[in-house]
């Protein structure tokens, strides 16, 4: 049998940004370092990197959403990031979606252990879901390109939802590379929003798509997506909200 594993202590960021639900991030940090390594939701060596890479990561794009908000996160995996948005934003309602059962099953555990009353957890790919679940804003993390997101979110949102996609250092070439898919599915709006700049956890890059009103079509248009700051365009930082 191997060293048992702990999270490590967290961050003076990862209080900043979840205040007084630090103590329910711990938690779930735990069943990361724990449990999750155990059903290879992430590899043993993110442990040490537990709370930049991934807590504190997938909780500063909460600052682009509204409060009260329904969310959709496809390609759930561990729950990163709608376990932790769920955990740093108490009022957003989270859809877990996850194909694999071995996931789900981690999920609804982890759920149940943290006490989440509002996150429900689906089994099934995103398209599979479509007529069934809706919501004003779909996240994904280190799932697909930008192009598949968009075709797999799209009809889980409503006309003007938005498809808020966690990304990489590459995120303003694949928003740029995928101006040709958006002219087809004739998005006018899209951006690269860059968070928690100068931080150890950022810059966190969250490329928004948003889903137009009129039917989705062939015919091009002229005009590619426009980014923020990082990608020559407007900003896209964001205060980060205190609790």
């Amino acid at each position: 049998m191997g060293p048992s594993r702990r999270a490590p202590e967290p961050t003076p960021q990862a209080l900043e940004v979840f205040g007084a639900r630090l103590p329910l991030a711990q938690d779930y940090a735990e069943l990361l370092a724990t449990t999750g390594i155990e059903h290879g939701l992430i590899g043993p060596r993110e442990t040490e990197r537990l709370w930049d890479r991934h807590l504190v990561n997938c909780a500063v794009p909460g600052d682009l959403l509204a409060p009260d908000s329904s969310v959709i996160d496809i390609g759930s995996g561990a729950g990163l990031p709608g376990i932790v948005l769920a955990i740093a934003r108490p009022d957003l309602h989270v859809d877990l979606v996850e194909p694999l059962l071995r996931r789900t099953t981690w999920l609804e555990r982890a759920v149940e252990d943290l006490g989440l009353g509002n996150v429900s957890v689906h089994r099934g790919r995103a398209e599979e879901l479509a007529g069934s679940l809706i919501a004003p804003v779909v996240t994904a993390r280190a799932v697909a390109s930008l192009d598949k997101l968009v075709r797999w979110s799209f009809p889980l949102l409503p006309a003007g939802g938005r498809l808020l996609a966690l990304k990489g250092e590459a995120a303003a070439r694949e928003l740029e590379e995928a101006g040709q898919v958006l002219r087809r599915h004739r998005v006018e709006d899209s951006r690269l929003h860059l968070l928690a700049e100068g931080t150890a956890a950022g810059p966190v890059r969250v490329v928004e798509v948003v889903r137009p009103s009129e039917p989705e079509g062939v015919q091009e248009r002229p005009q590619g997506p426009r980014a923020s700051r990082g990608s020559q365009g407007r900003t896209g930082r964001s205060r980060r909200r205190r609790r």
